[in-house]
């Protein structure tokens, strides 16, 4: 049998088999079609997973966790990867407890003052980094750590509670209630961290898909020798990834402190694995084989639905680690191994 030819004399392409057609689907829907299906097995099991009330508290639950994740996105555009995103948010939840429990300091002051620790942790991963050449899996563990122990060390390893004792007295502060709001408050009927959510998750959106910004971002995780060559100065967009990843762990930890009404140590332990599992879900959302915002947001409501419908299905909490790992996984053969098939 011969091969077909086009009119120019080159032969025609192979048609697509039955197979890769099915892949390509997969490839590109696969993870949206799970999400779907999660959706209708819960509601039909449980039809009180299906209410409006229920859709805030899943939306709550992954706010924290999504705002993480859109920082970690980021500092993945770069082919760089924050594993100090957790202790950062723990950080920050002790260091605005602090604030105003010991202190004794207004709401907007511990505002600022996480996220200028927000920032500190960036500047340390820059210098890392940027400046020191250290591999980014190594510095941001080492910047984990070296946060993980300041907070300790800072609060003598003991959590910040009002009316915990100080050099033996009560504590003169206590969380005010400007800054429980940020926690507990809602804006029509909405939580405020999931409309704080909702609204980094745009701002992260239009930086990495409808600005020059984002386009040199994913350019140096390319190939950051020809995004140079190309005049892209690639120590200041790696800075700025960084720096962005900083912000939102302080805003997550400023949440989940106004949340909890107290510093907890070990607070954002949860949050590194549950923000990365987020991100890396994204790159199967669409096919986009890539940091994203979209993905991310997408993958965040899938570990919080996910987590939902086991719980009201009182399924353990070690069978709810599993069916993450398990998800993580699957995302990521749909990413890699379909897209090759594809």
């Amino acid at each position: 049998m011969t091969a077909t030819t086009s009119t120019t004399g080159r032969a025609a392409p192979p048609a697509r088999t039955a197979g890769s057609r099915a892949a390509a689907v997969a490839y590109r829907y696969g993870l949206l079609g799970v999400l779907a299906a999660m959706l209708v097995l819960f509601s039909f099991l449980r039809p009180a997973f299906a209410t409006y009330p229920n859709a805030l508290v899943v939306l709550q639950s992954v706010a924290v966790v999504g705002i993480v994740a859109l920082g970690v996105t980021v500092s993945m555009t770069t082919g760089g990867f924050d594993l100090s995103a957790g202790a950062c948010v723990g950080a920050v939840v002790m260091v605005t407890a602090l604030t105003m429990v010991r202190f004794n300091l207004t709401g907007a002051t511990a505002v600022v003052a996480g996220l200028l620790t927000g920032l500190l942790v960036a500047a340390v991963n820059v210098l890392l980094t940027v400046v020191a050449k250290v591999p980014d899996l190594v510095a941001t563990l080492g910047t984990l750590f070296l946060f993980q122990g300041l907070a300790l060390i800072v609060t003598g390893g003991q959590s910040v509670a009002p009316g915990m004792t100080v050099d033996g007295a009560p504590a003169p502060g206590r969380y005010t209630e400007g800054f429980a709001w940020l926690g507990g408050g809602t804006i029509a009927s909405v939580p405020v961290p999931v409309v704080v959510f909702a609204l980094l998750a745009a701002a992260v959106y239009v930086l990495l898909n409808h600005t020059r910004w984002g386009r040199a971002l994913y350019a140096i995780g390319g190939n950051p020798e020809a995004a140079r060559l190309a005049g892209i100065r690639v120590a200041r967009y790696r800075a700025l990834a960084y720096a962005v990843s900083g912000v939102c762990a302080a805003v997550a930890g400023i949440l989940l402190s106004a949340r909890l009404g107290r510093g907890d140590v070990g607070a954002g332990d949860p949050y590194l694995l549950q923000s990365v599992a987020a991100a890396l879900i994204g790159f199967a959302v669409l096919g986009a084989n890539r940091p994203n915002a979209l993905g991310t947001v997408v993958g965040a409501l899938f570990i919080g639905v996910m987590i939902n419908g086991l719980t009201m299905l009182n399924a353990p909490y070690y069978a709810q680690t599993f069916v993450q790992g398990a998800l993580l996984v699957g995302a990521l053969v749909t990413s890699y191994t379909l897209r090759r098939i594809r």
